[in-house]
C-alpha cells in the first residue's frame, strides 16, 4: 500500500523551526514533504508572506482580523500564491498528516481541507484565541521541551492533548571539548550582537577563548581572546566543542545547550507571548541555568561564569531526551499510520 506522505510546514522566522523538522524527518521511516518559504529543493518552496519592510513578527495589527488568525493581510500577493500553492498540494497528495511549526493560518487551512494537524507548541502564554483555536483544532500537540519546563499558567487541556518530547536537537561530536572556550551564540529571531559588549566581557575574563557565531556587530577593540565566527555550517558542532554557552532562549538552542550537557548563561530577548521568557522563568526555578535579565556589567562576567559552571551536570540531564527526535518520529508515525489505516504496515 502506497503511504499518504506527512505535509510539515515549516515557519521562516528564525533557524529553530528547520533544525527542529530537519532532526524529526531524519528519524522517519515515512515519506515527508517540507513546506515553507526558504525551503528550495528540499520541499514545497512557498512564496514569502512577509511585509516589504521585514518588520515581521507575526501580527499583522489589521482592525478587521478575525481573532482565531494572527496574520491575514489583505491584498498581499505573497500570501495569496502560498495559500493557494498549499491548497493544490493537500489536493494532489491527500497527505496523511499535516505538522504545523507554526501557523495558526495554515492550521486553520489544514483543517478547512479536511487534514488533520499535529501542531507544534512552543512555550510562552499563548492563551489568546488564536492559539486556542489551532490547539482546539488539532489532532495533538508536539512540545519540543521537557515537561518540567512548562508554563505554570498553561492550562490543562492543553497540557493533556500535548505530547513532549525535548532532546529533538541532539548534538554529537566526537571532538574533545576546548574547556576554555566560552560560546556566544546569536540567532536569527533577534537583533545582531553587540561586538563591544561582548569585547568587554572576554577582556574581562583573559584566561578564556570567547567565540561567537550569528550576526554581531564590529567591536571597535577586539581583544586576542575574541573570535567573530559569523555564521557556520554546524552549530551544533560548536555547541559541542565549547565549554560555555551564553545565549538566548529560543527552544533550539535551550535543547541543544541541554542535549550537549553545557554550563547556560541565558539572557531571554522579547518575542511574542513571552515565549523565551517562560522558558528562562523556568530554568531559572529549576536552578538548571544562570538567568540574567539583562547583559551584565563587566565586572560580573568571572563570577556569572563560575557560578554556571557550579551547575551540577544532572539536573540539565534531568530535562534531555537523547532519543527526542526518534520518539517524535516514531509518534508521528504511528499517527499518520493510525490515519491511513496502515499500522500493520509499520508495525
Amino acid at each position: 500500500m502506497t503511504r499518504r506522505p506527512i505535509g510539515y510546514y515549516v515557519h521562516h522566522h528564525g533557524a529553530g523551526h528547520r533544525t527542529r523538522a530537519n532532526a524529526i524527518v531524519a528519524a522517519m521511516d515515512w515519506p515527508v514533504t517540507l513546506l515553507g518559504t526558504g525551503i528550495g529543493d528540499a520541499g514545497i518552496d512557498l512564496c514569502d508572506d512577509r511585509p516589504c519592510d521585514n518588520g515581521f513578527d507575526g501580527i499583522d495589527n489589521a482592525a478587521t482580523r478575525p481573532d482565531c488568525l494572527h496574520y491575514a493581510p489583505i491584498d498581499h500577493e505573497g500570501v495569496r500564491r502560498r495559500i493557494a500553492r498549499m491548497a493544490q498540494w493537500i489536493a494532489d497528495h491527500r497527505p496523511a498528516l499535516l505538522v504545523v511549526d507554526v501557523s495558526v493560518e495554515i492550521a486553520m487551512l489544514a483543517r478547512l481541507a479536511s487534514v488533520p494537524t499535529i501542531y507544534v507548541r512552543l512555550n510562552g502564554d499563548r492563551g489568546d484565541a488564536a492559539h486556542c483555536d489551532a490547539f482546539r483544532g488539532a489532532d495533538a500537540l508536539l512540545a519540543p521541551f521537557h515537561q518540567a519546563l512548562e508554563l505554570p499558567s498553561t492550562p490543562m487541556w492543553v497540557r493533556e492533548k500535548t505530547c513532549y518530547f525535548p532532546g529533538i536537537a541532539s548534538v554529537l561530536s566526537l571532538d574533545v571539548p576546548n574547556t576554555s572556550r566560552v560560546l556566544v551564540v546569536m540567532g536569527r529571531g533577534g537583533p545582531p550582537g553587540d561586538g563591544d559588549r561582548i569585547a568587554l566581557a572576554a577582556r574581562a575574563c583573559p584566561d578564556l577563548q570567547w567565540r561567537v557565531i550569528g550576526p554581531v556587530t564590529p567591536p571597535s577593540n577586539r581583544p586576542s581572546n575574541l573570535d567573530l565566527a559569523g555564521w557556520v555550517e554546524d552549530p551544533m558542532r560548536e555547541i559541542a566543542q565549547a565549554a560555555i554557552i551564553i545565549g538566548a532562549a529560543g527552544d533550539g538552542l535551550v535543547g541543544a545547550v541541554i542535549a550537549a550537557d553545557k554550563p547556560f548563561i541565558c539572557l531571554p530577548e522579547d518575542r511574542p507571548y513571552d515565549e523565551q521568557r517562560a522558558t528562562a522563568q523556568r530554568l531559572d526555578a529549576l536552578g538548571a541555568a544562570v538567568v540574567l535579565r539583562n547583559w551584565p556589567s563587566v565586572d560580573q562576567w568571572p563570577t556569572l561564569i563560575r557560578k554556571a559552571q557550579a551547575i551540577p551536570s544532572s539536573v540539565r540531564m534531568a530535562l534531555n531526551d537523547h532519543n527526542g527526535a526518534q520518539r517524535a518520529g516514531q509518534w508521528l508515525t504511528r499517527r499518520a499510520a493510525n490515519a491511513t489505516g496502515t499500522l500493520e504496515k509499520v508495525a
